[in-house]
């Protein structure tokens, strides 16, 4: 390799070719760094202009030294790969030396990895990622730029690249960036015609024909009026042009755009101003996100029966757990085929009452809204065309109903009736006593709050909605929790990306701050309601739309995207709730009703939300009757003693057989510590989900100092394997082995600690 002893004073293509390409580069780093694609605060990206001149510095100085093509390259990679996680730990760190905010991007990155690819959570507070692609991607672009216009002579190339990605950032934001595409445009032609000029001045001067300098002046003269006229026309069809020749186009991959943005929704950063792709996508999991804007564009059309202007619910899909960034279906669906014109939801426990409902008749047609999953109000009894019911497990709980959605479909619903005037219909005193003999499958799946999902803020709500309510009974709860969530305490914001939630869930982030949107709102009351032992659920779909009530022709758009809570009453089935404040609420009042008997003598009685019962954490007891356990009077200790002297020979027997039988099959650190933790979270000590596996351990061996070094070595394990990409030689995996039959006994204790943990 030849090395030049300096670098020319003056490159040929001139200092105010590189300067042209500095404007470009920066510009469309300046354009990310407005739209606040992270959180939605421009601050933490305002280093990308930086980033962007350093590529571009890199690419000329590469193409200047004499270095071939991939050695620049290269060593450019190589200064990008020390220099912006630098940048970026000046952001997360402005504080701390070169070298630890270098670590903390490392480890911002391997946090992000942790939670996204080995825990499978549907988001990460991690943000130190999402700026260190962003500082990598202007680099590059810089790089790239200048080296095509330096090395290569190929400005249209740069002109190409750098123009994607200012589009690309415009057209993904609601922010309005003209003025970057103005600056851009106007360095992009610039640099065109000023390359163009010296090439043809190259050319006259290589000929000997003429003054090369006139002809040079005489280029760039023409080229200037030509580039200041084109920038004033195209402004000027900017502010007047009304066509849209490819919205037939567009319309057709809505679909595929929604899909997509769906499976990466995850990996994207959370803030910005994002411009929809003109739709609404419901799917397996529902991330809670910072911003809710979906458009005003037509999603369906109903036709309904003309003169029934009772308002609906559309829901499209339920969930049952919650994730702490979202919620989502426990395990793969149950995919039940449902021929034309049969029963979707018999002999499944969601199956709707047999009295107090009528079958109402509904003509879907969708137009915006092309998910593949029906809507329909509450209980869908049958569609005219083959079906599929996603069902939770072998009960077949509901999650939503499969079908192609481009054509139009015929559902048949059965809605329940409100007032006195029919057995089961719905009335306020009739949910009053209801009762909580929820059946045991209800009570398993639809109990479920995750540990840490509610804090210290969300307890707060929940205490001073049963301060308010006199009469403790499901209803009432429910009732008081809406009137509490819609009151002035707490906020409705579309847009709440300035709001820092830290380490807590996005419930009790919701509690703490008191602003947010629908998804906000239903998902803590959602788990207040589960905390206080009230099987309730996640739904989303849409809100009632425009009725016409002479046609029965219902316009749903896509602004009425919506979610809601259902709640369970036996004999009821679900009833919806809808907590969400700032007017957006258009749930149809219930009536007071006739005084209705209480099916049991024993009043409703709610569980303490913070005593885990004998089915731990807020779970009800099988078979348990509303009201808990009477008393009919002293038994002594003795029962007492032989209750607990079986019980100790159960967990003897229990730990004898599981040393006995230990792991099976091949041992490997993940098959490992997957066992140490399904094993802790059945008797309630499970990881939590932003622990990583040495946290974890620690955690669990603070409450098992004895089983600490086991703990230890098996998180240890984990970690080579995982991110050190080790393999472990015959002795290690051996000792793995025992250390794993050690622990399965000594976890047992746990059941003695599960009173005491907090």
């Amino acid at each position: 390799m030849k090395w030049p002893a300096r670098i020319p004073f003056g490159p040929a293509e001139g200092w105010l070719s590189l300067a042209l390409v500095a404007v470009m580069a920066d510009t469309a780093a300046r354009a990310i760094d407005d739209a606040g694609w992270v959180l939605g605060r421009g601050e933490l990206t305002n280093f990308l202009p930086i980033a962007a001149l350093l590529g571009v510095l890199a690419g000329f100085i590469g193409s200047k030294v004499g270095w071939n093509r991939w050695v620049a390259n290269t060593i450019g990679a190589v200064f990008a790969a020390l220099i912006v996680p630098i940048l970026v730990g000046q952001v997360l760190h402005p504080t701390w030396t070169p070298g630890a905010q270098f670590a903390a991007t490392g480890a911002e990155v391997v946090k992000a990895w942790s939670d996204l690819i080995v825990d499978k959570q549907l988001a990460t507070r991690a943000t130190g990622h999402h700026l260190l692609v962003l500082g990598l991607l202007v680099w590059a672009t810089g790089q790239f730029a200048a080296s095509a216009v330096f090395r290569h002579r190929r400005p249209l190339s740069a002109v190409v690249v750098v123009g994607a990605l200012v589009i690309g950032n415009m057209s993904a934001t609601l922010r309005d960036q003209l003025g970057y595409l103005i600056l851009f445009s106007l360095a992009a032609l610039f640099l065109l015609i000023r390359l163009h000029a010296l090439d043809e001045q190259a050319t006259w001067t290589r000929r000997r024909i003429g003054d090369p300098t006139a002809v040079r002046t005489i280029y760039l003269r023409g080229g200037t009026i030509f580039i200041l006229v084109a920038v004033l026309g195209s402004l000027v069809l900017t502010a007047t042009a009304r066509s849209a020749p490819l919205a037939g186009a567009w319309d057709d991959l809505k679909p595929a755009l929604l899909d997509l943005s769906a499976a990466i929704q995850r990996y994207l950063p959370a803030g910005g101003d994002t411009r929809g792709v003109g739709g609404v996508q419901f799917g397996p999991t529902a991330l809670i996100s910072s911003v809710w804007n979906p458009d005003s564009s037509p999603a369906m059309t109903i036709r309904r029966t003309p003169g029934d202007d009772r308002p609906y619910y559309w829901r499209a899909v339920a969930y049952d757990h919650f994730n702490f960034f979202g919620w989502d279906w426990t395990g793969e669906p149950v995919t039940t085929p449902v021929p034309a014109g049969e029963d979707i939801l018999g002999g499944t426990l969601d199956a709707p009452p047999e009295k107090g409902g009528v079958e109402v008749i509904f003509t879907v047609t969708p137009e915006g809204y092309r998910q593949p999953y029906a809507v329909s109000p509450l209980a869908p009894v049958k569609l005219d065309r083959d079906s599929e019911l996603l069902s939770l497990g072998k009960d077949g709980f509901y999650e939503a109903i499969q079908v192609e959605t481009h054509q139009p479909y015929i559902l048949t619903a059965r809605i329940p009736l409100l007032g006195d005037d029919a057995p089961g219909a719905l009335t306020q005193n009739a949910l009053r006593v209801a009762g909580q003999d929820y059946p045991d499958e209800i009570a398993a799946r639809y109990l479920e709050v995750p540990e840490g999902s509610i804090e210290e803020a969300g307890t707060a709500v929940l205490t001073d909605v049963l301060a308010k309510t006199k009469n403790d009974n499901p209803y009432d709860v429910a009732a008081n929790m809406v009137a509490e969530l819609q009151g002035p305490r707490f906020t409705y914001n579309t847009n709440v990306t300035s709001v820092d939630c830290g380490d807590h869930s996005q419930a009790e982030c919701f509690a703490i701050s008191k602003q947010g949107f629908c998804q906000q709102y239903a998902t803590l009351m959602t788990l207040l309601l589960r905390k206080h032992g009230i099987p309730a659920r996640f739904v989303q779909g849409f809100l009632p739309g425009n009725l016409n009530k002479l046609t029965g022709v219902e316009q749903v758009s896509n602004s009425r995207a919506h979610a809601w809570v259902e709640a369970y009453f036996p004999g009821h089935g679900w009833v919806i709730f809808d907590p969400t404040g700032g007017n957006r609420s258009a749930a149809e009042p219930l009536p007071s009703g006739r005084p209705v008997a209480a099916p049991s003598a024993t009043p409703f009685k709610s569980r303490n939300p913070d005593d885990p019962g004998p089915e731990g954490p807020n779970r009800r007891s099988p078979g348990a009757v509303a009201g808990g356990t009477t008393n009919n009077g002293g038994g002594g200790a003795g029962p007492f003693i032989i209750v607990a002297l079986l019980l100790l020979g159960v967990v003897g027997g229990l730990a004898f057989v599981a040393w006995q039988r230990g792991p099976r099959g091949p041992t490997t650190p993940d098959g490992v510590y997957a066992g140490v933790t399904r094993l802790a979270g059945r008797l309630g000590f499970g990881p939590r989900p932003t622990q990583t596996a040495y946290e974890y351990a620690t955690a669990l061996g603070d409450v098992l100092p004895s089983i600490r070094p086991e703990l230890q070595t098996v998180a240890t394990a984990k970690v080579e394997v995982a991110y050190g990409r080790r393999t472990l030689d015959a002795e290690r995996i051996r000792t793995l082995r025992e250390t794993y039959r050690r622990l399965r006994v000594s976890m047992l204790r746990l059941l003695f600690r599960r009173g005491r943990r907090r």
